[in-house]
């Protein structure tokens, strides 16, 4: 009997149209053979299954539907939000709390890496290269001059939880330090200002298959903006060069970072590494615990350039 998938997509956030991308795209390369799979959208004014013959509204106590006057359930909770209620750990907890097997991470592991703060401070023991940083809380006071005499300039400013590069500012000058934070807390209640490191952009992905670890090539990533924001990662603003051009003594050390930064978070399932590279050194940027998988994304470039079928890539991640 085929297993029943519930690939859940949608969102409260801003990345609400990116997941709706990703899920398409992950629903579209489910096996029909191996799988009965169910489009699942969840947004701020319901939880629907997108049926031929009209939505169904989810019932929240056990994640069912009603189909026919039958109800249905799921066997596995495919998750390809972004952002919150998916990335963060809020929906991960709900299916734990139900007993309901999900793809990805945990929802303590979700909550951590989706952090940037808390996941860099869990990362400070663990001989990994940072950025330096300073953090701040909505209704904190601060110095633009202080901040700017820790971390230099040019410095990032970014929402400390959220993801596809909404409410980023690269600031130059000390005097648009507090513009860059009114904007990065119109995403997020809490700010991470990081200093710049100067490099070459790469990213990772890295999955499980029954026991084994396994990395996939790592991208190149070359902005023709200033980085990668959003016009970059989904408006073609960027070159994206998958495998990187890397000497493999660099390729290891980054696949050597990014299954040990796996391993101390206790990761499951697919998962994406974010560095730039200093000279020698891998600068971890972030985690993402539910990568990008539209068409263009980069895990999908990833998993075609090491010759991976996606159909029996997605059947991977639904079986381990």
């Amino acid at each position: 009997m085929k297993k029943r998938v519930a690939l859940i997509y949608g969102g409260y956030s801003s990345e609400w149209e990116v997941s709706v991308k990703s899920g398409k795209n992950v629903f579209a390369n489910i096996d029909p053979q191996r799988y009965d799979a169910y489009e699942v959208l969840i947004r701020p004014d319901g939880w629907r299954v997108l049926l031929p013959e009209g939505d169904a509204e989810i019932d929240r106590s056990d994640f069912s539907f009603l189909r026919n006057g039958e109800k249905v359930t799921f066997d596995k909770a495919f998750i390809m939000i972004h952002g919150t209620p998916g990335e963060n750990g809020l929906l991960q907890a709900y299916f734990e709390l139900l007993g309901l097997p999900h793809t990805g991470c945990s929802a303590m592991t979700s909550t951590l890496a989706f952090d940037k703060f808390a996941c860099k401070t869990y990362l400070k023991e663990a001989g990994i290269f940072l950025a330096k940083d300073h953090f701040l809380r909505k209704g904190d006071s601060y110095s633009p001059q202080e901040i700017v005499d820790k971390l230099g300039l040019p410095l990032f400013v970014k929402p400390n939880q959220g993801g596809s590069s909404f409410g980023i500012t690269k600031v130059k000058r000390v005097e648009d330090l507090d513009a860059a934070i009114e904007l990065a807390f119109r995403e997020d209640d809490s700010v991470l200002i990081e200093e710049c490191i100067t490099g070459r952009e790469l990213t990772m992905g890295i999955y499980k298959e029954g026991a084994e670890l396994r990395t996939l090539p790592a991208t190149e990533i070359i902005p023709h903006n200033e980085y990668f924001d959003y016009e970059a990662k989904y408006m073609g603003a960027s070159q994206e060069v998958c495998p990187a051009d890397v000497p493999q003594e660099i390729y290891d050390k980054i696949a050597a970072a990014t299954k040990r930064i796996y391993r101390r978070f206790g990761c499951h399932g697919l998962v994406r590494m974010d560095y730039i590279l200093n000279g020698d050194d891998p600068y971890f940027l972030e985690i993402n615990p539910i990568p990008g998988m539209t068409d263009t994304s980069l895990v999908p470039q990833q998993v075609r350039a090491a010759g991976i079928d996606m159909k029996d890539f997605v059947s991977n991640i639904i079986e381990n």
